[in-house]
């Protein structure tokens, strides 16, 4: 079941929503082709992909906080990788487009299109959430 729903599916909705018109003033063009089409980004052409200091992923459209930089690791596939969400941060959903059936992975508060998880990380978890840098912001820690 899609999460943004179709013809016989009803859509889900988030804690944080604006209009489609409202989402178009809010990010830039590739953030919404990402965020709000389900796009992806080209392998290594984000910044996002080389940050390692210390801080918080969050959610290019609502700010909501996604990832610490301390479960990012180098995949090698040219998008940011992680093992490991913050709790609650993230929901899935399964994505059958292209022929192939994947787990989707969008912000739990807006919806938002981050990427996808596979079963084939480091430990603790195995798992790596390949994740669009475009749709994410980067704080660095205080300190």
């Amino acid at each position: 079941m899609s999460m943004f729903g179709g013809e016989k599916e009803q859509a889900v909705r988030f804690p944080f929503e604006l209009s489609d018109e409202e989402w178009r003033a809010r990010l830039t063009p590739e953030q919404y082709r990402v965020l709000r089409g389900h796009g992806t980004e080209r392998p290594g052409s984000c910044a996002l992909n080389f940050e390692k200091r210390a801080g918080t992923f969050s959610c290019a459209g609502c700010g909501q906080p996604l990832f610490r930089n301390l479960t990012k690791f180098e995949s090698g596939t040219g998008w940011p990788s992680f093992n490991e969400p913050l709790e609650g941060a993230v929901a899935t959903t399964e994505d059958r487009s292209f022929m192939m059936v994947r787990t989707e992975v969008h912000c739990a508060n807006c919806g938002g299109h981050l990427g996808h998880v596979f079963p084939d990380g480091p430990p603790p978890t195995g798992l790596r959430y390949c994740i669009n840098g475009v749709a994410m912001e980067f704080e660095p820690a205080e300190g």
